[in-house]
């Protein structure tokens, strides 16, 4: 069967980034903290639990829409990215700001 999806051109909006124009409006409907009920308020005060932080990040509201998949994000970003390795999680968290910031990623 053939693949019949396209390759999307992100040239001109990673021209108005260049030009310091605001992005586009994200696809992914973000579900805040006080709007969150259910499953997805469920989902939001297991990662509380686990980072002992009070206010969720948006890369974790990205997830709201799916509060079982929120939690596998969750639990495999505890065990990749914030187990003992090599380096310790305060680098992690200083490599992961910088690619974020060379990503323009306001998270």
């Amino acid at each position: 069967m053939a693949n019949d999806t396209k390759p999307v051109d992100l040239g001109p909006v990673i021209a108005a980034m260049a030009e310091g124009q605001a992005p586009q409006t994200p696809k992914i409907r973000i579900i805040e903290d006080a709007e969150a009920t259910g499953d997805t308020l469920d989902a939001y005060d297991y990662w509380r639990q686990g980072s002992g932080r009070t206010k969720v990040p948006g890369i974790i509201k990205c997830f709201g829409a799916r509060p079982d998949f929120l939690r596998q994000v969750v639990d495999f970003s505890n065990t990749v990215h914030f187990s003992e390795g090599h380096l310790i999680r305060r680098h992690k968290e200083m490599i992961a700001s910088y690619v974020s910031y060379l990503n323009r990623c306001p998270y």
